[in-house]
């Protein structure tokens, strides 16, 4: 396209998220100090509408930008706005101010705080535990046949499953279940546990295997329940004020947060927006959400989508996530440095 058309696009999605309204010539020309005539913009319009990247109200000689509009000004024409030193010092102080005992917390009140700065419900996955290892497994009689499995991990986090075996275990196979978890799974990353490392493993439970492997078993569920993506919403109030929503494509934003999930799977790195329309499965046509990931350890340990309409504005929103996920990578990459440092002193004692 030439460079006029894609101006003209661009000046009719920036006033269409700016107010919602179908955008004229006359404004395009003024907006444009009249480079352009009027008869020229609207044979542009014209044009683009044909394309399907415009259309047409009835009750209004103005132009809408189409969802191909709206892509297309994504993808080719829209250019972020940078926060400024001021902007950035207030998402900076506000990180200074975030208390977190565990990475998880972290995240959680990160995404708060930029559902709070964005004035938008923010969706954050979470996958921050399978960077965790195992730190102690118990197991403890609680009746007769019933044992109670006890895991931890290196984040602090308390799992436990109560299993049922066939027979009570006697002192001496408690005391070699104890030893050979302290041996085999002590210190190993809990999305290593897959199941050909728990089968390899339990060879060396020798003529133990039969009684204790349902407690292996079980150790291993639970690892994959710890490793398992956490999916979290907050600001869901910040849609109440936004008009482009029904009630009841709210609730249903907000009863689909695992769905907007999956549309946050794609973000690798760098900034990702996709639509309602983009999923076959998700109710909400007109809304978008802009997705950017953030790391652990040079991983991907999760992402922040900011929620909004598809008339949200791109160009605001934009910076703000991706200055918010690069602050949430920092905060995990120091504290990861900080456990490490304090388990080399602990060594050294």
């Amino acid at each position: 396209m030439e460079n006029r058309t894609l101006r003209i696009l661009e000046t009719i999605v920036d006033e269409y998220i700016r107010t919602g309204e179908a955008v004229g010539s006359k404004f395009i020309a003024e907006k444009l100090d009249n480079k352009f005539s009027s008869a020229t913009i609207r044979n542009e319009m014209a044009s683009l509408e044909q394309q399907g990247y415009l259309e047409h109200t009835h009750t209004s000689s103005g132009r809408l930008p189409t969802f191909m509009g709206l892509k297309l000004y994504l993808e080719k024409i829209m250019n972020p706005e940078e926060l400024s030193e001021d902007e950035k010092s207030e998402i900076d102080r506000i990180f200074e101010g975030i208390s977190a005992d565990t990475d998880e917390e972290l995240i959680e009140n990160a995404g708060r705080a930029l559902a709070d700065i964005t004035k938008c419900a923010i969706v954050s996955t979470n996958a921050v535990n399978k960077f965790s290892v195992i730190t102690k497994v118990d197991v403890i009689p609680t009746g007769k046949r019933m044992y109670v499995l006890l895991l931890i991990t290196s984040e602090g986090n308390i799992k436990n499953r109560v299993c049922r075996l066939s027979f009570d275990l006697t002192n001496e196979q408690m005391q070699f279940f104890t030893q050979f978890v302290n041996e085999h799974l002590q210190g190993v990353n809990l999305n290593e546990l897959s199941d050909e490392y728990i089968e390899r493993i339990s060879e060396s439970l020798g003529t133990y295997m039969l009684s204790l492997s349902p407690l292996l078993k079980a150790v291993a569920d639970l690892s994959a329940e710890l490793s398992e993506s956490h999916v979290g919403m907050t600001g869901e109030k910040n849609l109440l004020t936004c008009t482009d929503f029904s009630n009841a494509q709210i609730v249903e934003i907000m009863e689909r947060k695992d769905e907007l999930s999956r549309l946050l799977d794609d973000t690798l790195s760098g900034i990702q927006i996709k639509f309602g329309k983009d999923s076959d499965t998700f109710a909400v046509t007109n809304s978008s959400i802009i997705g950017s990931s953030f790391s652990k350890d040079g991983k991907k340990a999760g992402s922040f989508g900011v929620i909004g309409p598809m008339r949200i504005d791109y160009k605001k929103i934009i910076p703000y996530i991706e200055y918010f996920s690069s602050k949430v990578t920092r905060a995990l990459s120091e504290e990861e440095e900080i456990k490490q440092i304090r388990q080399n002193e602990e060594e050294a004692d």
